[in-house]
């Protein structure tokens, strides 16, 4: 018998994965990967690799805290589709409980202190 219920939103967010879901916020419903990159590398400063950016939207996706949702081909000849993602209500209550766990873990430190 399993004492813990486990369920979408109780599974703990990634650092990166923190990153990429308030850069989808940030960026509004049409997000897609190069974006998405260059929001996180912009507010980060720290370098990011699109492939682990590709597999966090992945893995959030599985979580149920991301959508996608295919685009149609880019006009060019032999255009792809791009993929694009928001974040979910799921998503986003993952984000405030993390937030509200930050937050007051946060309070009364200071770094500042010997």
């Amino acid at each position: 018998m399993s004492v813990y219920k486990i369920d979408m939103t109780s599974e703990p967010l990634g650092g990166l994965e923190h990153l990429v879901l308030l850069a989808l916020i940030r960026l509004g419903p049409d997000a897609y990967g190069v974006p998405i990159v260059e929001e996180i590398r912009r507010h980060s400063r720290r370098p990011v690799l699109r492939p682990s950016v590709y597999l966090a939207l992945r893995r959030l996706e599985t979580k149920g805290f991301v959508r996608s949702r295919l685009g149609d081909p880019e006009p060019r000849r032999g255009g792809r589709a791009r993929r694009y993602f928001e974040v979910s209500a799921a998503g986003r209550k993952a984000l405030r409980e993390s937030h509200r766990t930050l937050t007051s873990l946060w309070d009364g430190i200071a770094l500042d202190r010997k």
